[in-house]
């Protein structure tokens, strides 16, 4: 049995449709999971509570964190830390494998390509929230007390990635027949991981023995993008002309007043302001992937 905590979100619904190749049952772990195979088994529980992680996990062979939390730096502040340390105390206590599920906010502005070596120097308090948890993790397997690894994805793009950015932005304004929006740099490069190739990266490296101890990057394809190019090939998919409308940093702090989304996300724009370079050559060349292309990943978000 191998469980997911933080069930049914984006990346918990993709790990879940693969694991069936690696497990019988799985078990979704959350405040109101729901099953995604027939098979699956639910499991109610407040990651907050140290003794319900540890019930949750109990039987289990591996554990995948998924979890996502408010997004609210006073809440990453508060509550990331302790759910790192009840699921890492929770993983030791029934000597369970551990996969975390991260994002790049640990490496702060990096100039060239993000890759598994790249030191963490985050230039956002979202983003020393990161680096201390990642750190806490991988200093217990430095320890030898756990079997444990980091696996980090991009910026998501995909099917029912409802909370991702090129969703609200791009997808469903052209579904709603408006022009498609950007923030930033449209010409920056930008490359986006799609939700299916990070579900698939998880499933494998979880199910891979000597993939532990180990930080690795999700699949994420190697094609120069940006957000004009990828509004570009998100009309051209969709039947409609080229547009693009880039809101300025000053206009996002004035709607930033007024929406928290927005505030909250300020301290983040540096990621679409300069170059963002996320590279998966480690994972590619261990298991001779391909991640899947834009205009195919596009293709079915827009269908998503």
């Amino acid at each position: 049995m191998q469980c997911i905590l933080g069930a049914n979100g984006t990346i918990g619904r993709e790990l879940s449709r693969l694991l069936p190749q690696y497990t019988n049952t799985i078990r979704q772990v959350g405040r109101t999971p729901r099953k995604v195979n027939a098979s699956d088994e639910t499991f109610s529980a407040d990651l907050l509570d140290a003794q319900a992680v540890a019930q949750a996990v109990q039987g289990c062979e591996v554990a995948y964190l998924v979890a996502g939390l408010k997004y609210d730096t006073k809440v990453w502040q508060e509550q990331w830390p302790k759910v790192m340390r009840h699921t890492i105390d929770a993983c030791k206590r029934h000597g369970i494998k551990l996969v975390f599920f991260d994002n790049v906010y640990a490496y702060g502005k990096v100039d060239g390509p993000m890759t598994e070596d790249t030191p963490y120097a985050p230039c956002s308090k979202k983003g020393e929230v990161r680096a201390r948890i990642a750190t806490t993790l991988m200093d217990e397997v430095k320890r030898g007390e756990l079997q444990a690894m980091i696996v980090r994805a991009a910026d998501f793009y995909g099917p029912g990635a409802t909370l991702s950015l090129t969703h609200s932005t791009v997808t469903e304004r052209l579904k709603a027949g408006k022009t498609p929006q950007w923030v930033g740099n449209a010409k920056a490069t930008h490359n986006f991981t799609y939700t299916p190739d990070a579900g698939r990266t998880v499933a494998l490296l979880g199910n891979t023995a000597s993939a532990y101890g180990q930080v690795w990057h999700a699949l994420t394809s190697k094609e120069t993008m940006s957000g004009e190019a990828y509004v570009r090939l998100a009309c051209e998919l969709a039947g409609k002309p080229y547009g693009i409308q880039v809101a300025p940093r000053w206009l996002l702090g004035i709607m930033g007043l007024f929406v928290p989304v927005l505030r909250e996300n300020m301290e983040m724009m540096y990621q679409f302001e300069h170059d963002y370079r996320f590279d998966s050559s480690k994972v590619e060349r261990a298991f001779q992937l391909n991640a899947t292309s834009y205009r195919d990943g596009i293709a079915a978000a827009l269908k998503g």
